[in-house]
Parts: C-alpha cells; structure tokens; sequence
C-alpha cells in the first residue's frame, strides 16, 4: 500500500498570476505523479486552498485536476486548514465532497466524538482535524474525546493543520501557535500534519509524524529559502520519501548595499543576472547606502535587462538610506503583526481567557477580499454572516 501525502497548497495564494499559475502547475504534476506511481490514495493536510472562498478560475482547475485522479480510482481525503475554512464554518471541501471528487474526514460521530472514514481498497481508517485561524483548533482539539479512535484497531491515519510544539523549529516556535504532542490522539500508524511550511519526519515506535511542507512556495522567503515544494509518498511498512515539485528554477541575487551608491547597486544587480531565462528572480538587497535614495537604484533598467525571467520579485525592506529618513516596512506578514500587536496589548482585566484568539480571528474575518465579480452587497452580507457566526449571533 502506497499513499500521497500533500498539505499547504494554497491554490490562488499569490497576487502575480505567473506564480498563481505555477502553483496550479504544481499540483496537478503532483496529481500526474501520483496517478503514474498508481498510488492507492492521496492525502491533503489542510490549506488546498488560499481562501475559504477561492476565485471561480482557481475552482475550475482545481475541479478539473481532482477529476483526473478521480478518474483512474484514486481517492483524495483532506482536511480544511486554517486559510480554505471560514469563521462561518464553510468551507470549498464541502462543495468538491459532494461532487465525488475528495472526502472531508474530518466526520463526527457524536458530539465532541471524531469518527473514521474507511478506504474502500486498502481497509485504512482515516480522520482528522480541521485548522483554524490564529491556531484556535487546539482548544477545540483538546476537548475532543479520543477514546474510541484511539482504540480502534488496524492501520490508522490522522490528519491534523497545527504545529507541533516538540517539532517545532526554533524560529517559529515564538512566532506561531502550536500544540502539544499530546494532543493528537494516540495509537495511529501515520499522522499527516500541515500549516508549517517546513519538512520533517519523526518515527516513534509505532508510528510516523509528517510534514510535507508548502507543496509550491507561498512567498518570497519560501521561494529564497526552499526554492521548490513537495510531497510525500509513504507506505504501510513506515517507509518515506519526499518528491520534489519544481516548475521553475529560483534565481537568487542578494546584493549588501551598504557603503555602495544606487548606480553601483544597480550595476552589481545588472552583473548578476546571468542566466536569467524562464527563471524566476529573486533581488534582494540590504544595508545602507552611502548616498542617494533607495528611489535611485534604476530597476526600470534593471527590469528591462532581467525582461527574460519568468518573473521578478524584489524585496528592499532591510535596504536604508544614509540621506533620507526611510519608512521601515517589516517583513513580517500581517498575520504576525497582528499577534504582536495583541501580544503587547493589556488584556489582563478581560475575564475572557481565549480574548487573544477571538480577536485575532475576528480581524481576519474583517479582512476578507472582495472576489472578482462580486457585488458590494453580497461581499458586506459575507463579512456580516461570518462576523455574526464568531458572537453566535443568528439573523
């Protein structure tokens, strides 16, 4: 028995629609793989989508890639993560489920109580749980009664969109929620987990922890620092793989500016750009200039010289002027600033312990974009409805 294992796919996820593209790209070569390896099923850890309401073109492909491996008998069972499940509760999973092209197995029951889904072929007992945003699924994770998964027999799955904390890697443990070891239900032979775009494997004795990481790089750091996604591919003996997924070549240029001019900047960005071709480009350039401003830096030109790339990305937020006072923009995405701000905001007269989360929640669902053709009205019903669902309040 041989299975995928994907997660982080976050299809529409990019505002360029060249990388957009490569993500879709991305996915259905993973499919094609999967399909050409005749793989028993595939699993998707959370976050297939960027959004809990994608545009319509993202669902087209998708539903058009999903029908393929549909096609040649292989099922997909996935989760919603924190970015493809909505404060209201809804989630696109549920519209591909009930078309036949995936299974949510994330199933209850009975109230608080998680149930299994059976692979027909290969006689695999699945469930999961879904992620939400800020991390708050560790509270709802944690009042789940275990028992009967925990003593159900045979090979078992768990899907889980929440860091771990014992796993978690040094750099990300402060910056992000996670949860405890302990908290996922015991006695499974393979717990596929998603949400922290890093790759990592832990064998217990009996059983298998995974993360397959991002399945397509979701931003300029990832890109700098992965150059590429993946998935796994793993069987009932324990073992695993990871299969890289690359649809460009990343070319990384990182320029130290400091005591340099912006034309001699621009001239070492110019001198590095050799075999550029079909390439997706990376400048970065930090330090602080000796003169002139950051506006200097000529990337008209530089643009028109690198017009071979596949695409140009620029990142300059660590890039400063010794002759003008910059504006410093983090680097930081608005999800992290955000819990810093609540992190460093006096909550300790609020009788609500979970405030943090709720508003950290909150200002996510009051962040929503509109969709391509929607009307004003349908998009302020929207908000309204998943706004309402977080004070439980019924219209």
């Amino acid at each position: 028995m041989e299975f995928a294992h994907l997660s982080d796919v976050h299809l529409g996820g990019w505002k360029d629609k060249k990388l957009t593209t490569l993500g879709l790209q991305a996915f259905e070569t993973a499919i094609k793989l999967c399909i050409e390896n005749k793989l028993d099923f595939i699993l998707i850890a959370g976050d297939l989508f960027n959004t809990a309401i994608p545009p319509i073109d993202i669902v087209k492909d998708t539903a058009r890639i999903l029908k393929k491996v549909n096609d040649h008998g292989i099922p997909v069972y996935a989760i919603p993560g924190s970015h493809d499940f909505s404060a209201a509760g809804k989630t696109m999973l549920d519209v591909f489920e009930e078309a036949g092209l995936l299974i949510n197995v994330m199933k209850y029951k009975n109230k608080n109580e998680l149930d299994f889904v059976i692979d027909k072929k290969t006689g695999v007992k699945l469930a999961g749980f879904y992620g939400k945003k800020g991390g708050l699924e560790k509270f709802e994770l944690k009042d789940i009664n275990k028992i009967n998964l925990e003593k159900e027999d045979g090979f078992k799955i768990f899907l889980f969109h929440t860091g771990i904390y014992e796993f978690m890697p040094l750099d990300l443990k402060e910056k992000m929620e996670s949860s405890p070891r302990s908290m996922l239900p015991k006695n499974f032979s393979y717990y596929g987990g998603g949400h922290i775009h890093y790759i990592f494997n832990h064998k217990e004795q009996k059983s298998l922890i995974a993360f397959p990481g991002a399945l397509f790089p979701n931003s300029f750091k990832e890109l700098e620092e992965f150059k590429t996604g993946g998935m796994y591919i793993a069987d009932d003996k324990f073992n695993l793989k990871y299969i890289p997924i690359t649809t460009k070549i990343v070319h990384c240029i990182n320029i130290e500016a400091n005591n340099k001019t912006p034309e001699e900047v621009t001239h070492e960005i110019v001198s590095n750009a050799d075999g550029i071709e079909d390439k997706i480009v990376l400048i970065r350039i930090h330090g602080e200039l000796a003169s002139g401003k950051i506006s200097d830096i000529n990337f008209v030109h530089i643009y028109e010289l690198l017009s071979k790339a596949y695409v140009i990305l620029r990142n300059t937020t660590k890039l400063q002027s010794r002759d003008y006072d910059q504006i410093k923009v983090s680097e930081k995405s608005i999800e992290e600033l955000e819990t810093e701000l609540l992190a460093a905001a006096d909550l300790t007269s609020l009788e609500n312990e979970h405030f943090e989360r709720f508003a950290q929640t909150l200002m996510h669902t009051l962040n929503l974009e509109k969709l391509d053709g929607e009307k004003n009205a349908s998009f302020e019903d929207r908000v309204i409805k998943e706004a309402n669902s977080l004070f439980e309040i019924e219209l």
